[in-house]
């Protein structure tokens, strides 16, 4: 069986690897981030409530209690977008936010030079169609 490795499918699994992550809590000890680099989840995101870490931010905006809520539920064959609408929650919301950080981040890349502009610019038209199918827990092709 040969499997086909496209910027696509990398996009796609990188979105997952970053929602797991942030449901796990890797990205709980400080990362010292270099000038230029993307934002780590460790730095504040300013919301009505005030400065909350961003893993707190992504918490809040699912709706979720704990990071091993989401864990269970993600492991019991739960979207995103279903954790989103147990808590009365948007899952658009879910979808803008990894869309900004994931944003941030090939903007970083472009910026330190490691893809070019073409790049850039076919990862970031399909980011949002591919973060949105990752969320609802629909499959790229």
């Amino acid at each position: 069986m040969y499997i086909i490795i496209s910027p696509r499918r990398i996009l796609m699994v990188s979105t997952m690897v970053l929602t797991f992550t942030a449901g796990l809590g890797i990205w709980d000890k400080k990362v010292e981030a270099g000038a230029g680099a993307p934002p780590s989840l460790h730095e504040s995101v300013n919301t009505q409530d005030g400065p909350v870490s961003a893993k707190d931010h992504f918490l809040q905006t699912l709706g979720a209690s704990s990071d091993e809520a989401v864990y269970d539920a993600l492991l019991e064959g739960q979207s995103l977008a279903d954790i989103a609408s147990l808590h009365q929650t948007d899952a658009e919301q879910i979808v803008t936010l990894q869309v900004d950080e994931l944003t941030a981040q090939l903007d970083a890349r472009l910026a330190e030079g490691s893809i070019r502009p073409e790049q850039y610019r076919a990862y970031k038209a399909e980011l949002t169609d591919i973060v949105r199918k990752s969320v609802y827990g629909g499959t790229s092709s």
